[in-house]
């Protein structure tokens, strides 16, 4: 069976610190014809499951925990009959949505994650949050970013939890050594490639 990443889109809204936003992030599903892993669950669970078809979800990975990535994680995990993965230091955030429901299990920098042949690394990314993480598919040559790397640079630091200092860092030593085709999948807008990162990454970090 050929595996394949599915794409599509979602409009809804992010909060944070009394501000809300409306925001269209992308949602990614990576998978064979049988099973398949939803990476972050925003807004809308019927365009997740969508996607998913009739394919087992393995699991529901949470590349950080802001609502306009986690919001429906636990609604479609119940209707799928999954587990949601989140890393462990972004919980203070994941509370801030949902306090009374903890995710079942936890990203750790360096796991990989199976689905046939396929294999999805975690790759910790502190920054944008503290437990942001990037998940790198080397079959696919492609690195699922959620908000800490879009094709327009770093992800936003402004916001409580996060660090401007960190998210460079985090690109720098953990993304930036990714081969240079490594195709970047970013939770908002389109992608570019680790490449093109690189030839830009001294001006983003100069600014």
């Amino acid at each position: 069976m050929g595996i394949r990443i599915d794409h599509a889109t979602v409009d809804g809204k992010f909060s944070l610190d009394g501000e809300v936003h409306e925001v269209e992030n992308n949602l990614w599903v990576v998978g064979d014809d049988r099973q398949c892993l939803v990476i972050d669950a925003p807004h809308d669970v019927d365009a997740v499951r969508e996607l998913v078809a009739d394919r087992e979800v393995v699991a529901v990975l949470a590349t950080h925990a802001h609502d306009d990535h986690a919001r429906a994680a636990p609604q479609l995990a119940d209707a799928v009959g999954a587990p949601i993965y989140l890393h462990p230091a972004d919980r203070p955030v994941w509370e801030l949505t949902h306090p009374s429901r903890q995710p079942d299990g936890r990203l750790l920098d360096r796991q990989t994650f199976h689905i046939g042949r396929l294999s999805l690394q975690v790759v910790h990314t502190p920054g944008h949050t503290p437990g942001s993480v990037c998940l790198y598919c080397p079959d696919l040559a492609t690195v699922f970013t959620g908000d800490t790397l879009f094709a327009g640079g770093p992800g936003a630091t402004g916001r409580s939890f996060s660090d401007h200092d960190a998210i460079l860092d985090s690109i720098r030593d953990r993304l930036l050594p990714l081969p240079p085709r490594t195709r970047v999948r970013p939770g908002h807008g389109p992608g570019t490639t680790i490449g093109e990162v690189a030839a830009q990454f001294d001006e983003w970090a100069s600014r």
